[in-house]
């Protein structure tokens, strides 16, 4: 089963807004995500938009992974 996520694989928190500068999620979020129900994790995504921009932050776009061969 895979689990919906915001992570954009760039895992910074922004020292003046507590914000991750990819999804926009707290650490506290970011460490509870697993733990959370569906509904808990899609009234957090609902609010990510609206965080970002009250913030000053713009999403970023997930890194590229690369793959080993």
């Amino acid at each position: 089963m895979s689990l919906e996520t915001p992570c954009t694989s760039v895992c910074q928190i922004d020292p003046r807004t507590n914000l991750c500068f990819g999804c926009g999620r707290t650490l506290p979020e970011i460490a509870r995500w697993s733990a959370m129900d569906g509904a808990e994790r899609a009234a957090v995504m609902a609010q990510l938009p609206a965080r970002m921009a009250e913030a000053g932050l713009t999403p970023m776009q997930p890194r590229q992974r690369t793959q080993s061969r």
